[in-house]
């Protein structure tokens, strides 16, 4: 997990990095730190977000292996999964 903060000292910095990551993908998902909520990139939700309660995930497992959980409105099926899953327990 990387938190958006760390990736760099500026905004610039942050967001070289960031491209570079996802180029890579060694980033796939982000994440609201707040909420433990993780989603697609193209979130409109997660854009909205301030930098700082902004992170990001190789992939779902790792997310769920942080105690996040899927975004309902960029992924709804895996979201609508979750709950259920969650609601039984």
């Amino acid at each position: 997990m990387y938190t958006h903060l760390t990736l760099g000292d500026t905004d610039f910095a942050r967001k070289r990095a960031l491209q570079a990551l996802i180029a890579s993908g060694e980033i796939k998902l982000g994440g609201y730190k707040r909420g433990a909520i993780y989603g697609t990139l193209s979130c409109s939700a997660g854009k909205r977000m301030k930098t700082e309660n902004r992170v990001f995930f190789r992939d779902e497992q790792e997310a769920l292996a942080a105690g996040y959980r899927p975004c309902g409105n960029c992924m709804p099926e895996k979201y609508k999964t979750w709950k259920l899953k969650n609601e039984t327990t």
